[in-house]
């Protein structure tokens, strides 16, 4: 059931228009707010962060190409992604070679409509399937833009769980793009319910959920938050994204690489396929908390990694291509790893000077010689052993 009431939240966000700012952020925000507790910040353009600076707002109404018989045949209301996110105003009439200048295509997907984006230098341009593309004939084309690109704000929304201690695990997804069902709206949906799960539940960790525009949405957070004791307290991490489609789980490792959220993804996912990779300073979000300057022990777990799926940044990666059963399955490894964490305790024996005698108390056999239970015996063992108070209960599983 959990399953399709993630299905049913991403069919929700699935026709909102989003980007690195701007009104489709908060149309996205408030419906996440409407299920956990969220906190909306607004950043002003021109907040320097680090060496980046937060930049204009983007939004946009609509958009089109007509050919030259004056008939529609790319349109944003249809699809978000035909235009080029973050696209400057246009309206004018242009013949076909210098449109073709502005528009995007997939000649190895033809049938397929691109995902394209120009945050950081201003352009216009339209997306299209190859096949439309090389059907386009000579003559004079009316292409509309109506966006604005103007000082506003950059929109980011924080959830804080607070636990019986400060010690915090950040949860981190983004927010920016538009109708991409699996990147990232799994990632989003995740969080919310993994949010709403641990809030009804008894806690001894802090979390705190961000939702933010990637890259400029984290560097910014990192910004606004380097000068208090926030990231001290985060002590592991995990960027969600890619979640809802039918692959194996995929882990990539926090830059110190046995780090305990690494070693706590890697006992949950023990026993099923899975792959795992080191820390490399390229992907997702995980690339700016783990930066030498923060250095903190966030990996980033997600089903089929990012391009590593012909659906990914296309329109295919719609509502047909994410399952029900892959969303929930997602949220439940994410609890499961979160309870991990939790209960990842160091226990101290008080009887620590020799074996304390299991036999009288029903714990051990009684007619030995043969390897019968052994097994179980040697966990008790292991349990009794390495209750130390130096290593904890990841240790005993190991």
């Amino acid at each position: 059931m959990i399953g399709e009431q993630m299905i049913r939240f991403v069919a929700d966000l699935y026709p909102i228009c989003r980007s690195i700012t701007g009104d489709g952020v908060r149309q996205t925000l408030a419906k996440v707010g409407e299920r956990i507790p969220l906190q909306i910040h607004e950043v002003p353009t021109g907040t320097q962060v680090f060496d980046w600076t937060v930049p204009r707002e983007w939004n946009i109404r609509d958009a089109w190409i007509k050919d030259p018989h004056g008939r529609k045949i790319v349109d944003f209301q249809h699809l978000n992604l035909h235009v080029l996110n973050y696209s400057v105003p246009v309206h004018k009439k242009v013949s076909l070679a210098p449109l073709k200048e502005h528009l995007f295509t997939l000649p190895d997907q033809p049938g397929l409509v691109p995902y394209r984006t120009s945050y950081y230098k201003e352009a216009w341009g339209f997306c299209m399937a190859h096949h439309q593309w090389l059907s386009l004939e000579e003559g004079e084309y009316e292409v509309c833009i109506d966006s604005t690109l103007e000082d506003g704000s950059l929109t980011y929304g924080e959830c804080f769980l607070k636990g019986e201690t400060e010690r915090e695990v950040l949860i981190s997804c983004h927010v920016c793009h538009p109708s991409l069902c699996n990147d990232n709206l799994s990632g989003l949906a995740v969080c919310t319910f993994l949010a709403e799960e641990l809030a009804r539940a008894s806690r001894r960790l802090s979390y705190r959920f961000l939702f933010i525009p990637g890259t400029i949405g984290s560097i910014t957070w990192l910004a606004r938050n380097d000068s208090s004791r926030m990231t001290n307290r985060i002590t592991a991490g995990l960027v969600a994204a890619n979640l809802g489609d039918p692959g194996h789980f995929h882990y990539k490792k926090t830059r110190q690489g046995d780090a305990e959220i690494d070693r706590a993804v890697l006992q949950v996912l023990r026993g099923e396929e899975h792959g795992v990779e080191d820390f490399v300073p390229f992907g997702y979000d995980e690339r700016q908390y783990s930066s030498p300057g923060f250095n903190l022990p966030v990996g980033s777990l997600t089903r089929t990694p990012y391009g590593r799926y012909p659906e990914y940044h296309t329109s295919a990666d719609n509502l047909d291509f994410i399952q029900s059963a892959s969303l929930e399955a997602s949220l439940q490894t994410y609890l499961s790893v979160m309870k991990v964490l939790e209960g990842n305790r160091r226990y101290l024996n008080l009887n620590p000077k020799c074996e304390p005698q299991l036999g009288r108390r029903g714990l051990y056999r009684t007619i030995g010689g043969d390897d019968s239970g052994r097994q179980r015996e040697l966990a008790l063992l292991w349990v009794l052993n390495l209750s130390d108070g130096e290593h904890g209960l990841l240790d005993i599983a190991e």
